[in-house]
């Protein structure tokens, strides 16, 4: 999976996360798991293509000692189909943007 990991989290680093990213983003389906939303103006032709599968998110998952945000793009209503596909160069700043401010507020040590 392609994914940027924030690893060797401290307890204290790990619940500022949890309350930045409970705040922030739609709880997903599972504890830890949170959609960080894709804008409509950074869809991709295989999303464009496909608003019924809408809408776009990208994974990130807090566990205890790490954060993990996937580069994938993924459809909120199917598991598979060919409108969820690999982030774009567009897609993947956006989501590395994420990652700075979140880092930033929450002061992440990296």
């Amino acid at each position: 999976m392609r994914q940027f990991v924030i690893d060797e989290l401290s307890f204290l680093e790990h619940d500022n996360l949890d309350s930045y990213l409970k705040r922030i983003l739609k709880s997903g389906p599972i504890e830890g798991v949170f959609w960080l939303e894709l804008p409509q103006e950074l869809l991709a032709p295989p999303q464009l293509n496909h608003p019924d599968c809408g809408p776009f998110y990208f994974s990130v998952i807090l566990e205890k000692t790490e954060a993990r945000i996937e580069f994938l793009v993924r459809s909120s209503r199917n598991i598979r189909c060919s409108c969820i596909d690999w982030a774009t160069p567009e897609q993947r700043n956006f989501v590395l943007d994420f990652i700075d401010n979140m880092i930033k507020e929450e002061y992440i040590m990296v």
